[in-house]
């Protein structure tokens, strides 16, 4: 029995491969804004303030990509808004070990205290836990043909990292951070 293709099936064939290719690759990874208004409910945030010692609500940070483009480096607005990657062991922080908190480069938000970073050997800096759950949110990436946990600021929703389960307690997480996500603000600041 012989099977005849026609240009169509092919066509068809190479469309929906391209289709799967995108969507393992960059599909899934941000959801698009409804109709660009937000309620009430979604212009505030509470996060926990390290300088106030409690938590406070917040305005999300809602900019323009040219406002990202002014107020980031090339770099950071690679990482940041377009969820890149620095190279591994090129980051100014990895190596910092005082004491402090790590902000959001992007807004300014408390993310991470230097009493949970850790070195965990992968290139990056790594902390165990963020200053409060509230700080710091997950969604899913599937990128680059793997599912993970990727790592955003709640208030202004940039790129940070991702979150894997190979950290020391007592989360056993690790939270994989691009440096140039962080600004860094020593405690005898605060």
């Amino acid at each position: 029995m012989s099977y005849i293709v026609t240009r169509r099936q092919i066509l068809m064939l190479v469309a929906s491969q391209l289709g799967m290719l995108w969507l393992a690759t960059q599909g899934f990874t941000k959801q698009p804004v409804k109709d660009g208004t937000m309620t009430t409910d979604e212009l505030t945030v509470r996060v926990f303030s390290i300088e106030k010692g409690t938590y406070i609500e917040v305005r999300k940070v809602v900019r323009s990509e040219a406002e990202w483009r002014e107020l980031l480096t090339p770099q950071q607005y690679n990482v940041l808004r377009e969820e890149g990657t620095e190279r591994a062991f090129t980051g100014l922080l990895l190596d910092n070990k005082e004491r402090g908190i790590y902000r959001c480069a992007g807004c300014g938000n408390d993310l991470y205290h230097s009493d949970h970073k850790f070195d965990s050997g992968s290139g990056w800096p790594s902390y165990y836990q963020a200053v409060a759950p509230e700080n710091v949110a997950t969604r899913l990436d599937r990128r680059l043909f793997m599912t993970r946990n990727e790592l955003v600021c709640s208030r202004c929703e940039s790129h940070l990292g991702h979150v894997f389960d190979d950290g020391p307690q007592p989360t056993f997480k690790r939270h994989c951070i691009n440096s140039v996500s962080l600004t860094f603000h020593p405690l005898s600041g605060l």
